[in-house]
């Protein structure tokens, strides 16, 4: 099985950043890792979420730059928008402004979660083809969203917040956020809880980070959450996610260099990662595979 490249990269960009002393290593049933692009950290070109559209373009945010970036198949980072900075950044665990989750609506219109520690920035920004990114929804200056989800037959965002624990509610033409599920699932253990987020088959799945855990929360018939349901357990520092196309299998990146395959039983094995080549690992480093030089790299494989 031939994972496709939108998966991949999303998940490489959020986990593998390593030095020039390491490698990436895969197993099946990813086959011919690769790096498909080079980012510069010391210019704070730090990847943090990406979305990637039907023709391979990839659309990322650098998290403390405050940027959203374009990548097309083979060429270079090109910003697109950079959102305001704050006069005094106070966002909490974080000290900084910082450009979380990304979603695409079919018409191109880009949105993505954004935390300042301020009343006037943080929430949910968008920016259409051309146009100057905009605040379409508030959120809790106190709090950290996320992960951002979108669903296009519904209309509706749905972003994670780690400080809180909670997923909320935005029209995605703009509009008052309302928390859509909470619970000790989705609450923080030390420090970052709800993380990732995707909308599959009836529901809306998330990550906890510290709890290391895959949740379901079911959408009834009325819009509201169902109970909050563990899917898996045992990955600590879980990041965000993709699913496979094969029913509800994943692929989870970790904030340890690490990405996770996921099975719809909760099961998981390690298939590709950061590993110095002298050390053991799981998986194992491969001589074959190239070193990953500084500045940083994301690593996918081949599309079907």
């Amino acid at each position: 099985m031939h994972l496709r490249t939108s998966l991949t990269t999303l998940a490489a960009a959020a986990a593998l950043l390593a030095s020039a002393t390491t490698a990436t290593a895969a197993t099946e049933p990813l086959t011919a890792s690769r790096i498909a692009d080079h980012f510069d950290l010391a210019a704070s070109q730090q990847p943090e979420n990406i979305t990637v559209d039907h023709a391979g373009t990839a659309y990322l945010t650098f998290s403390f730059a405050r940027q959203i970036v374009r990548v097309t198949p083979g060429g270079r980072p090109r910003v697109l928008a950079t959102l305001p900075a704050p006069a005094k950044a106070g966002t909490p665990n974080l000290g900084k402004a910082f450009v979380g989750g990304i979603a695409r609506a079919d018409d191109g219109t880009l949105y993505v979660t954004y935390a300042t520690g301020t009343a006037d920035l943080t929430g949910i920004w968008a920016v259409r083809p051309g146009g100057r990114p905009h605040r379409i929804a508030a959120l809790p200056a106190y709090g950290l969203p996320n992960g951002l989800a979108l669903g296009r037959r519904t209309g509706r965002l749905y972003a994670t917040d780690s400080v809180h624990g909670v997923v909320y509610r935005v029209p995605a033409r703009g509009g008052e956020a309302v928390v859509w599920a909470e619970g000790e699932a989705l609450e923080p253990s030390s420090f970052a809880g709800a993380n990732g987020i995707k909308l599959h088959h009836g529901a809306v799945w998330a990550t906890n980070l510290d709890k290391g855990t895959v949740l379901r929360i079911p959408v009834t018939a009325r819009g509201t959450a169902g109970p909050v349901q563990v899917r898996a357990t045992g990955m600590p520092s879980i990041d965000d996610f993709a699913f496979t196309g094969h029913g509800d299998t994943l692929l989870a990146a970790r904030d340890d260099n690490q990405v996770d395959l996921v099975r719809p039983d909760g099961t998981h094995t390690a298939v590709l990662a950061t590993c110095s080549p002298a050390a053991s690992a799981s998986p194992p480093c491969s001589p074959t595979l190239p070193a990953r030089p500084s500045p940083s790299n994301v690593s996918t494989a081949p599309p079907r």
